[in-house]
């Protein structure tokens, strides 16, 4: 089966014999199954010195977790805006597509243990270069979808919630068109409420197929003067998912907000034909921003 992978190569809190950083390239599979366990997941690791960071060398490194695993992946999914043009260079020049994206939620995770865990064990440990560790990027206002898959004036939203535990089954569920992960990797239990968005549209498998082409992330109510749902994607596209303008709708995309909250960041998108529908064209689940 091909796999996804999530990337991530940049200097840690460590210093070495010259007071300077290392740098440090962590790879890992992405899991899209509800079921999956997070502790199956492919992973590799490698330090790299400040002088040798290159996208040779990071192209060598990828080269051996592909040994490693004994398959490469179909994509390699980054966060880190900054490296881009290295990551993107090593990855293309094996053939394999780079995918900036928010969806780095197993590699998130894991850069979190290493920082509470690893890191602060290893020699040369700076705590100060760890508490200014993660990474924190300025919002961009928010682009209307574009005219193809925006939809009539038919469409509709509901913001709707499902217990964890149902989420065991997604595997199960007739789905055109998404993506999961296991819920156990951001600590959600089984009987929290997790929030979604249903879309139902007549244009539901041209959106839901439009959609998938994204690396979906997250998505986020804005309130203000002209409130909206935002759908982020990539790693730092912002598009306007729905206006709202009725009162009802606003209290129900506040609600939405706090449920997310409660259920650790987790929610979901789904999109729909009509409510009567059993199938989905869409269904991803999907995580707040940490980076």
């Amino acid at each position: 089966m091909t796999k996804i992978w999530e990337l991530d190569f940049y200097s840690r809190p460590i210093l070495d014999e010259n007071k300077k950083k290392l740098w440090e390239v962590l790879i890992c599979e992405t899991p899209t199954d509800s079921k999956q366990s997070p502790d199956s997941l492919f992973k590799y690791s490698q330090f790299c010195s400040n002088q040798s960071v290159n996208s040779l060398w990071l192209q060598q490194e990828i080269k051996k977790a592909i040994a490693q695993a004994g398959v490469a992946p179909k994509k390699i999914r980054f966060f880190r805006r900054q490296m881009n043009n290295m990551i993107v260079k090593a990855c293309e020049d094996l053939g394999i597509p780079p995918a900036p994206s928010r969806r780095t939620y197993a590699l998130e995770r894991w850069l979190a243990q290493r920082l509470k865990e690893f890191y602060p064990n290893q020699p040369g440990y700076d705590a100060a270069a760890a508490k200014s560790a993660s990474v924190q990027y300025p919002p961009l206002n928010a682009t209307p979808l574009p005219d193809a898959v925006r939809g009539d004036k038919g469409d509709k939203w509901a913001f709707v919630s499902l217990e964890a535990s149902a989420f065991e089954e997604m595997n199960e569920w007739d789905i055109a068109f998404g993506e999961a992960f296991p819920l156990s990797l951001a600590g959600v239990t089984p009987e929290m409420k997790i929030p979604g968005l249903i879309i139902f549209s007549s244009r539901a498998l041209p959106l839901a197929g439009w959609m998938s082409g994204l690396e979906l992330a997250f998505l986020k109510f804005e309130g203000g003067s002209r409130p909206i749902v935002r759908l982020e994607t990539g790693a730092s596209d912002s598009w306007i998912l729905a206006s709202l303008t009725d009162p009802k709708m606003l209290a129900e995309a506040k609600g939405f907000e706090e449920a997310k909250q409660k259920a650790q960041q987790v929610h979901f998108l789904a999109i729909q034909s009509n409510p009567e529908s059993e199938s989905f064209a869409g269904f991803w689940l999907l995580k707040g921003e940490k980076f």
